[in-house]
């Protein structure tokens, strides 16, 4: 807030108070009156004149010393210097040299038996395996980079390594926790679903759901199997029970199985006489896909479909 200079006549040093909340030392040659509650005029103690400032800045105060009483701006100085020499310095860093030992330990590589070693490939491991990425990551110079950056001392290995040992001991280490924890279930549904990855190759997936003790719906994606054989609902029947049959689950423990509306699925389900729950969201899909046909845009839709079914050709041919 900007104040005018001025002379206040009925102001005396008594009167005045420092603003509030602030340190400075020009508070003991500047104040504002009492009745002033929202401090907005600073009045100077030795002339009683109304100094301009801005905000709390108090360089105007001070040039108002130098300027109007020499003696008490040397004062100032004298206040000001001394409290700078009170003032606690910072304890100077203590820089120790590193012995010869400590030197080349920060080089060398951790030994892949080390139990560090093992934590981060542990850890790289996992990050691939839960962001599914490609194990070609490994291999990239900025990761490298990264890793580097991180633990100097860490090796990463090869693809090749998370490839065939990694991620398979993570696998058999994973799968053997999620048995162990749904064969203590004594009721539990699935879902499955058939689906083609980016390259047209097919896949059967199943998951499995169910309530633990703690009253807590879990739900694991027991495995996506690569599934080239006919499509047929004998096949698919056949696939579904050796899907159970892996992780030892009993279809008589199984309350009911959710799938899409494909004929083949639905066969597949009445071949082993399984209870089928539809799926909600693909009975949505089909009534939204049914309401929206109209001939006026039948045309521009087959047109998508034709170019769609050019660039995707089926698994089997």
């Amino acid at each position: 807030m900007q104040v005018e200079a001025g002379t206040v006549p009925d102001a005396t040093s008594e009167d005045l108070v420092p603003r509030r909340g602030s340190t400075s030392l020009a508070w003991k040659w500047f104040g504002f009156e009492k009745t002033d509650v929202g401090q907005n005029t600073v009045i100077c103690k030795i002339c009683r004149k109304a100094i301009a400032v801005k905000q709390n800045s108090t360089t105007n105060l001070f040039h108002h010393l130098r300027t109007n009483h020499s003696k008490e701006y040397e004062e100032y100085e004298k206040l000001r210097d001394s409290a700078a020499q009170d003032k606690p310095s910072r304890p100077a860093v203590q820089h120790t040299q590193q012995t010869l030992a400590e030197s080349f330990s920060r080089k060398v590589p951790y030994d892949r038996k080390s139990q560090r070693w093992q934590d981060i490939t542990n850890a790289i491991t996992k990050f691939i395996a839960k962001e599914m990425l490609p194990m070609q990551l490994v291999e990239g110079k900025s990761f490298i980079e990264l890793l580097n950056v991180l633990d100097a001392r860490y090796t990463v290995p090869s693809r090749k390594y998370f490839s065939g040992t990694a991620l398979t001991t993570l696998y058999d280490k994973t799968r053997k926790a999620v048995m162990s924890e749904v064969q203590e279930v004594k009721h539990f549904a699935t879902t499955t679903d058939l689906w083609s990855s980016r390259t047209s190759e097919p896949y059967l997936s199943l998951t499995v759901h169910f309530i633990d003790e703690s009253w807590k719906l879990r739900s694991y994606c027991l495995q996506t199997s690569y599934f080239p054989d006919a499509h047929t609902g004998e096949i698919i029947a056949l696939g579904l029970k050796d899907a159970l049959a892996s992780w030892s689950l009993s279809e008589q423990d199984m309350v009911c199985m959710t799938t899409d509306s494909g004929a083949n699925v639905v066969s597949a389900l009445r071949i082993n006489d399984w209870k089928r729950l539809p799926c909600f969201g693909h009975r949505l899909h089909i009534a939204i896909e049914r309401s929206m046909r109209d001939a006026r845009i039948d045309r521009a839709i087959g047109v998508c479909k034709k170019v769609v079914a050019a660039f995707s050709n089926s698994w089997n041919l």
